[in-house]
């Protein structure tokens, strides 16, 4: 039954999702405030595989099987601190959303005399975002298809910042697909940022992965869920041509003229990747990479743009994308390692990470791109200078 305000008792989600659901207060009323943790051994329930599935923020996770029905699912670890109790107090209420990792279970046990927190979640199975789109091998990734994706994944942020929460790591390795088939569900995971937020709480707290990090969060201003608009303005650039709008060099430290390039906004829309994307498409990046966040659009406004709410009317435009992440796999390869590494820290420091726009990078790989581009050669990944990454979870 419905509550007594709003009379409605529950919400059906485009991933298949039901959920009480009370607009009137914008609580979730299916995911209890108070944790359902179980005190019991996990291994009474689970089967724990070896199989590492992914590193995240806050711990790893971990393949297991339950023991009742043989389900695969995902296990994840955190030692029991306040960071971890937020960590999965807020999945633990946003669980089962719409394109939201769902938690199945909570166990509190004691491993080597410390504390801590196990996760049991559903097995995303079909891998991150950008490997999906690399696996399609001559299969042309089109714009309309990039439309989709980003509906589900505006979707998942609507549903976060509709009770007041933001997730403050929106990015391709925390988007995950239920299964390989071509039904498979896109989902957001790792809640290890996410924070409450509302007009006399604002975020104040760092927290950021580089590639995706709005650019109020790199001053000393407060700021707010128009982080998270940012960052799917970043995914939306990469979806659409094959490379981020801002360059990392792995490893190496933010420069004072990095931070002001961000800040201003600096990114282009460099041929031959993004000759042919729609003007439309183009627009609502400009409206998501707004450098005041007072003008960056919210996600209400993000779900009723053309582009996102009349997906059916975006042109298949076969993209680069597919070739742009599949060219010089290796070296693709290579650089999510070394990702993986720089970003298993909880917090990036400032002078940790350094970005650079297209025209002002000194990176020797977008320098022979460059070279490429004027000798009438085709741009490849091994040239591209890409740095996107980090294992999911």
């Amino acid at each position: 039954p419905g509550c007594r305000t709003c009379c409605r008792g529950s919400a059906s989600f485009k991933d298949g999702s039901q959920r009480a659901f009370h607009p009137c207060s914008g609580l979730a009323a299916s995911t209890s405030l108070k944790l359902d943790i179980k005190r019991h051994a996990v291994t009474d329930d689970y089967k724990i595989s070896s199989q590492v599935l992914g590193l995240g923020i806050n711990g790893k996770v971990l393949e297991c099987f339950s023991k009742k029905n043989g389900q695969k699912c995902a296990l994840k670890i955190l030692y029991d601190n306040p960071k971890a109790r937020r960590e999965v107090e807020l999945h633990w209420r946003v669980s089962g959303g719409p394109h939201i990792v769902r938690i199945l279970s909570l166990y509190e046990n004691m491993h080597r005399g410390k504390k801590c927190l196990l996760i049991i979640m559903e097995c995303m199975e079909g891998g991150e975002l950008f490997s999906r789109i690399q696996a399609r091998g001559d299969q042309a990734f089109t714009e309309k298809e990039a439309s989709e994706i980003m509906r589900d994944i505006g979707a998942a942020i609507e549903f976060l910042h509709g009770i007041n929460i933001a997730h403050r790591d929106i990015k391709p390795e925390n988007l995950l697909y239920t299964s390989k088939h071509r039904n498979g569900v896109l989902k957001l995971t790792d809640f290890g940022f996410a924070k409450e937020t509302t007009q006399h709480n604002p975020l104040q707290t760092p927290c950021y992965t580089p590639y995706y990090v709005a650019p109020e969060v790199l001053g000393p201003e407060k700021y707010d869920k128009s982080c998270d608009m940012w960052s799917l303005g970043v995914i939306m650039y990469i979806l659409l041509c094959g490379f981020p709008p801002f360059y990392s060099n792995t490893g190496q430290a933010i420069s004072p003229g990095m931070k002001k390039r961000i800040r201003m906004g600096q990114y282009e829309f460099p041929n031959p990747e993004w000759a042919d994307v729609s003007h439309e498409g183009k627009s609502l990046i400009h409206q998501l990479l707004k450098t005041d966040p007072n003008e960056r659009m919210t996600i209400s406004q993000f779900m009723k743009h053309p582009w996102i709410s009349q997906a059916a009317a975006v042109p298949s435009t076969p993209l680069h994308t597919t070739r742009v992440l599949t060219e010089d796999r290796e070296m693709w390869e290579d650089v999510k390692e070394e990702m993986t590494s720089a970003l298993a820290t909880m917090r990036v420091d400032y002078d940790q990470v350094k970005i650079k726009d297209l025209d002002t990078s000194s990176n020797p790989l977008l320098i022979k791109r460059r070279k490429k581009a004027a000798a009438g050669e085709p741009p490849t990944l091994n040239n591209l200078g890409l740095y996107l990454t980090e294992r999911h979870l």
